[in-house]
């Protein structure tokens, strides 16, 4: 028996004994990862090259040279001037800019829109309840190519035309051609005032964080509105009024056929702007809600016990706890909305999308059309993620 014992024990490897290499656990994944990368990479290479082989033999042109062609076609919305004996290149310029504009501004307005009817749901009155349901339930189970079309056709169909135009305010006029809206006509004296503008805005922000630190080193809430408000238009008003009131307002005027004068937006920029915001703020309206109803109760009942308003306690305690669940899907839908802003097509607002296809029909080369179409949105998307990422963090609550 002791001879049997000695002897297992002497087979058991010692210690020190090397373990074969096909047995190591990490040893054989990075195999299997290099495997795999191997095969991504060659098939990579497969389709690239019958890619090229298919171009060659089918005589396709490729590359990017395209770009400094003269377009031929005119863009009925654009944010720089442009013209038709300007460049493909050009183009996709506007059409950038495009999609970003009607991003940014629907990102605003779906965001204000999205609290206002999450907070709306909580709301004690039967009513308001009631409505902000209604409509985060229809806005989220349209399909929003339905709603573009159906705003398109508000827009267009049921409002009256520019002769009898709704005036809703005095210089902002409403029709089928769009909206007009006042303009301040630029002049080199305003760059000054401009200049101290944007430092006053610096200087706002700058007041607000030492304020919050003086908050938390005093317990006080501070007073922000006024001041903020003071820092950022006191001193450019000063300026502008001291330099005599530079610049001009440019006021809409109707003339024989259509307003002249000031700036306006058309109605496929109104139908998509509209569009997306509402459907983005339903499910907007939604994370709102889960949000602040995923904060502990025993939160509101602390803060009803120290005598907070309702108000209060969602500004100052129930909504600061539930960014940790919003931000996160908020997110998505914000990509969401830059990405659906492509549906622009179907009603003819000339985004990047649309005039991606006018190229991609014009020259032929739909490869390269496809490839920077999907560059940009793929960019702007890294973007939001980044910043929204980079936000999450700032205002995550860490534990002590």
């Amino acid at each position: 028996m002791a001879h049997d014992v000695i002897g297992s024990q002497s087979r058991e490897p010692s210690a020190g004994a090397s373990v074969i290499w096909w047995r190591n656990p990490a040893i054989r994944g990075l195999i299997a990862q290099l495997l795999v990368l191997g095969a991504v990479v060659g098939l990579g290479y497969y389709l690239v090259s019958n890619l090229l082989v298919n171009l060659e033999e089918r005589r396709i042109r490729t590359g990017f040279g395209f770009l400094q062609q003269q377009a031929g076609f005119a863009i009925g919305e654009s944010m720089i001037p442009f013209a038709p004996t300007d460049s493909y290149g050009r183009a996709f310029i506007a059409g950038l800019l495009n999609t970003l504009k009607v991003a940014f501004i629907g990102i605003v307005l779906a965001t204000l829109l999205g609290i206002v009817m999450g907070i709306s749901r909580l709301s004690t009155n039967w009513l308001v309840a009631k409505l902000a349901s209604v409509y985060v339930e229809v806005t989220r189970n349209i399909p929003l190519l339905l709603q573009l079309f159906f705003w398109y056709t508000v827009i267009t169909q049921l409002l009256p035309a520019v002769r009898d135009a709704l005036e809703i305010v005095p210089g902002v006029v409403l029709s089928k051609s769009g909206l007009q809206f006042p303009a301040v006509i630029y002049e080199p004296a305003l760059l000054p005032i401009i200049i101290v503008f944007a430092l006053s805005v610096v200087a706002a922000f700058v007041y607000r964080s030492w304020m919050y630190k003086r908050q938390r080193e005093t317990g006080r809430e501070p007073k922000l509105l006024l001041p903020m408000l003071g820092i950022i238009v006191l001193p450019a008003l000063a300026l502008h009024l001291a330099m005599g009131m530079p610049g001009e307002l440019d006021v809409p005027q109707f003339a024989t056929f259509n307003y002249r004068g000031g700036s306006s937006v058309t109605p496929e920029f109104l139908a998509l702007l509209i569009g997306l915001s509402f459907y983005t703020g339903g499910f907007i309206a939604e994370i709102v809600r889960s949000g602040i109803l995923g904060v502990p109760w025993g939160q509101s009942e602390a803060s009803a016990a120290l005598g907070l308003r309702r108000g209060l306690q969602l500004r100052l305690i129930i909504l600061p706890q539930a960014l940790r669940i919003i931000i996160p899907p908020t997110t998505s839908n914000y990509l969401n909305l830059t990405k659906n802003s492509s549906l622009a097509v179907a009603i003819g607002y000339p985004d990047l999308v649309s005039i991606g296809n006018t190229t991609l029909n014009q020259t032929g080369q739909a490869l390269e059309a496809i490839a920077i179409m999907m560059a940009v949105y793929l960019t702007i998307s890294l973007l939001i993620s980044a910043y929204m990422n980079w936000y999450n963090r700032r205002i995550a609550l860490v534990e002590r």
